[in-house]
């Protein structure tokens, strides 16, 4: 396509070459089509911004007067955003640039885009127009379809490419008007790494052995492995990692197929597909990763960990933790990113409700015993014991950690990995750090009935003992432990308390949409309480969506959380056959909520949505209460 359309170009320079110079009438037109065609001028934005009653007369010749007449390189919208003025017809909010880029759309009557860069297969959309000719006239391809092409431009006024465009790829051309900063960065940084994409694809082919469980043999092509450190790849791989940081991923997913490869990213705990790269190309920037991850290159049948620390380009640090996994179609690759940030944030700001933190420190403030963590992968469990021992490592007291892996480095703790190879389990580590005089010991996990002992062992003798378990709730955790073989009145003398959790996305603050509760939100309100009764809300937030939010009406997300503190009368329901329906029931007349009420309260206060909170948090079981 992109050979067809710059012959097209070529041969069209050649024939205004070639012939006779135009009539009179001719170049009348021309001129006349040359002033209605051209970008667009400070003083002819103004003068729309001021018909529109956008700006104020008094700003625009404060503005005229201080320029003196002076002409800018600068697109006009990014000199007048550079001034912050305020709307002066309501709402009077900042005429940022987005904003400008809003009403300019509105004023010439096209459709306004904002740019994400996750929607665009910028493989595609490359092959439209060469770089070269997207540049010239400031466009940037955004989407391509059967039937139709949809330009990006901020010069809305500038239309000699499209007649051109629509007859050489006999495809209808829809404009839309985007940020001219946008415009400018996609234009380079899309057709740069398609280009990137397609000359490492051209450079080999994917070798033999066995990294992928189907091996098709083409008889005739060169058996060649790209190079990890090809610029090309490089470049593909800064690319992603940035990308991956500008739209706050938790993970990345690298994931290969037979012919071609998927990049997903996580976000605010849900997957989104964003790149498809041919599978080549896929098993390169795999081998480049793993290198950077000092990990072996070379062994692709067997799962590896790694890590990489890298820097932002404000310089703040990003680690990297690297995991691989042997696929029938070669080497899946994950990267959860972890945030420095995390360590530095309170607990208000993880969620944590006044008394959730109340009871919370009475647990953690007792010098000796077990606490435990539970939920699912990825429902926060590690950020929450890495901010509870951040402020126990106080200079008086030795606090150790074993983990498997190390996920972020804290300098304020001692830390020791899990080393199998080495037949250095969490039991074996435990054993270790009680030789090191330690005050607070965290467990990364308790799996199986030595490392519990372990675990009960340096509580009885003195210690503070934080750890994890998958459960569902904080009740089953006392359950969890006897299937694991530990005897009641070992649990009885040691467990101080255990907390459950799960994270819910939170409300974008900048587009949150409140309105009276629904019959369809009673029906969810209900269904979430049950079989508790609780005043319903009057109102209650709905996500809306956003630039700030990416359009998904969610921005980040926060802890709901469910605490059992051990008391003299749950320690009585603890014996050889626990009735945990009875935990839970004395647990919940001493005080502990559950996780949807938890919830709940979030949803009343304008925090995050009825829908997630049911999405997120498990069912009660109404025999129970």
């Amino acid at each position: 396509m992109d050979v067809i359309v710059s012959a097209f170009f070529s041969l069209r320079r050649l024939t205004v070459k070639t012939a006779a110079p135009p009539a009179p009438e001719r170049e009348h037109k021309e001129r006349d089509r040359r002033a209605r065609e051209h970008k667009l001028d400070l003083d002819e934005v103004l003068t729309w911004l001021e018909a529109d009653s956008m700006v104020s007369p008094r700003d625009i010749e404060e503005m005229r007067h201080a320029r003196g007449g002076r002409i800018s390189a600068q697109h006009p919208l990014i000199v007048i955003a550079e001034r912050k003025w305020r709307r002066a017809s309501p709402p009077h909010g900042i005429l940022h640039l987005e904003a400008l880029t809003e009403w300019l759309a509105d004023h010439v009557s096209l459709p306004y885009l904002h740019i994400d860069p996750l929607k665009v297969d910028f493989s595609s959309v490359s092959d439209v127009v060469s770089s070269t000719y997207a540049a010239r006239f400031s466009i940037l391809p955004v989407g391509i379809d059967a039937h139709e092409v949809i330009i990006a431009t901020a010069e809305p006024l500038l239309r000699e490419w499209e007649k051109e465009l629509e007859h050489a790829l006999q495809r209808k051309v829809r404009r839309v008007v985007a940020n001219p900063v946008d415009v400018s960065r996609y234009l380079v940084e899309f057709f740069n790494l398609a280009k990137s994409v397609k000359r490492a694809a051209q450079s080999g082919v994917q070798g033999s052995g066995l990294s992928s469980f189907e091996q098709l043999v083409e008889l005739g092509r060169i058996n060649q492995q790209l190079d990890a450190n090809d610029q090309h790849i490089v470049r593909i791989v800064d690319f992603l990692w940035q990308y991956a940081f500008d739209q706050r991923a938790s993970d990345i997913h690298i994931e290969p197929r037979r012919d071609i490869g998927f990049v997903r990213f996580r976000i605010d705990g849900v997957l989104h597909q964003v790149y498809q790269i041919p599978a080549v190309v896929m098993a390169a920037m795999t081998s480049r990763i793993k290198l950077l991850g000092r990990m072996d290159v070379i062994e692709k049948r067997r799962p590896q960990d790694g890590r990489i620390k890298t820097r932002l380009p404000n310089g703040d640090e990003v680690e990297l933790r690297l995991s691989t996994l042997p696929t029938a179609f070669g080497e899946k690759l994950v990267m959860r990113i972890f945030d420095p940030e995390v360590l530095v944030r309170d607990f208000a700001q993880l969620g944590f409700s006044v008394d959730d933190l109340s009871r919370w420190q009475a647990m953690t403030t007792k010098p000796n015993g077990i606490i435990l963590v539970t939920g699912p992968t990825g429902s926060g469990k590690t950020t929450t014991l890495y901010s509870t021992l951040k402020q126990l490592a106080t200079p008086e007291v030795n606090v150790c950690t074993i983990e498997d892996p190390i996920e972020m480095v804290e300098s304020a703790f001692n830390q020791m990995q899990v080393q199998a190879s080495l037949e250095t389990g969490f039991a074996e580590g435990v054993r270790a750090l009680m030789r090191q005089d330690p005050d607070i010991v965290m467990i990364g996990e308790i799996r199986d009935l030595e490392t519990a002992e372990m675990a009960i062992q340096a509580a009885l003798t003195g210690h503070l003992v934080l750890s994890t378990l998958h459960t569902n709730d904080a009740a089953t955790a006392i359950t969890r432990l006897e299937d694991l073989g530990v005897p009641g009145y070992l649990i009885n003398a040691t467990l101080l308390g255990v907390m459950a959790q799960r994270l819910v996305r939170t409300l974008c603050p900048h587009c949150k949409k409140p309105a009276p509760i629904t019959e369809v939100d009673r029906e969810i309100w209900r269904s979430l309480l049950a079989p508790w009764k609780s005043q319903e809300p009057t109102q209650i937030f709905h996500p809306v969506g956003c630039l700030e939010c990416r359009m998904t009406g969610f921005s980040g997300r926060m802890g709901i959380y469910e605490l059992l503190i051990m008391s003299p009368n749950l320690r009585k329901l603890i014996g050889k056959e626990t009735n945990i329906a009875a935990v839970r029931e004395q647990a919940y007349r001493e005080g502990m909520l559950a996780l949807r009420i938890s919830g709940a309260q979030k949803v009343a206060a304008g925090l995050t949505s009825l829908e997630e909170v049911a999405r997120v948090a498990p069912s009660i079981d109404a025999e129970s209460t």
